[in-house]
């Protein structure tokens, strides 16, 4: 099996200029991370956190430092993981101080009984297995303090404007094996209220992953994505036999024309095709395989390399 992995960075209403280069670089180097772990024989699991990692690390995105803020100025993320190969998953929500939810997520799936650990219980959980606490403010940039500050004064105004990171970052992948796995990280919505859990941390609606299907990552407004159950939605209509991209047009058009619910997906298929579609302004992606990197940003744009 050729290995492939597909990573976004969040369906955005706008991404401005000035900022496209840079996260063009880091979608980029996320895929290009993922892809290297499968080169290695690293697992579909290894890869999806790898390019996560990279993301949930770049400030330019909506997860780990850069998250944007809640109604209280603070950052709490969520995220999940989950391996086709036995339907196993994991997941936190509410998660403060610490760099990478989607590791915390993953020794959810791989060290627990449980799928799901939220707020105080996943911090003593991420204290009994090492992983470091750091200050709150490390997480918080100044485009994240700017964005708060201009959602509460356009809260009342229609159409605002202000650059909505609608979203997430996530990653699919298929190694060499035949597995699939999918990892989805976020900081939720901007001025969300503390405690507010979006889809991305939900399995069937963040992301799934089955070897008897594929895997898919998906982002854009979360609670429009909850209530269709977005991941799994697609995926079933690639059960009923339609290609990757008739299933996310199906299930996105759904979501739009039922809830006006804007957002993204990425997919991979058991066999190894994989897809991107996503109804918001852009969505920054990259995919790997055969040696081969596409990438792109708005709509018809796409860019291929040769891979180092």
């Amino acid at each position: 099996m050729n290995p492939v992995v597909v990573v976004h960075g969040g369906g955005a209403s706008s991404i401005s200029q000035d900022r496209k280069e840079r996260v063009r670089r880091g979608i980029v180097q996320a895929a290009t991370v993922g892809y290297n772990i499968l080169k290695e024989g690293g697992s579909a699991v290894d890869a999806v956190e790898g390019a996560v990692v990279v993301l949930e690390n770049d400030p330019e995105f909506n997860a780990g430092c850069g998250s944007v803020l809640n109604v209280n100025g603070e950052v709490e993320m969520d995220a999940s993981i989950m391996d086709g190969k036995d339907l196993s998953t994991g997941a936190v929500s509410a998660v403060r101080c610490i760099a990478n939810p989607i590791k915390l997520a993953r020794l959810v799936m791989e060290k627990t009984p449980h799928c799901f650990l939220t707020d105080q219980g996943a911090a003593k959980f991420a204290a009994a297995m090492g992983i470091p606490e750091i200050p709150g403010e490390q997480l918080v940039t100044e485009r994240s303090k700017k964005h708060l500050e201009k959602e509460k004064l356009e809260k009342d105004v229609k159409n605002s404007d202000c650059e909505k990171n609608l979203g997430t970052v996530g990653a699919v992948a298929l190694d060499c094996k035949g597995n699939v796995a999918y990892a989805t990280s976020t900081g939720g919505i901007i001025n969300k209220m503390a405690g507010r859990v979006g889809d991305s941390p939900c399995v069937g609606s963040g992301g799934y992953a089955d070897n008897l299907i594929g895997a898919i990552s998906t982002t854009g407004h979360g609670e429009s994505i909850l209530k269709v159950n977005l991941a799994r939605l697609t995926l079933f209509h690639t059960e009923q036999g339609k290609t990757l991209e008739e299933a996310a047009d199906l299930s996105l058009g759904y979501m739009k024309s039922r809830l006006k619910g804007l957002g993204g997906v990425i997919l991979v298929s058991k066999t190894g095709d994989w897809a991107v579609k996503w109804t918001s302004a852009s969505m920054p992606w990259a995919a790997a395989k055969d040696g081969k990197l596409h990438s792109g940003i708005d709509v018809d744009e796409t860019t291929t390399t040769n891979l180092p």
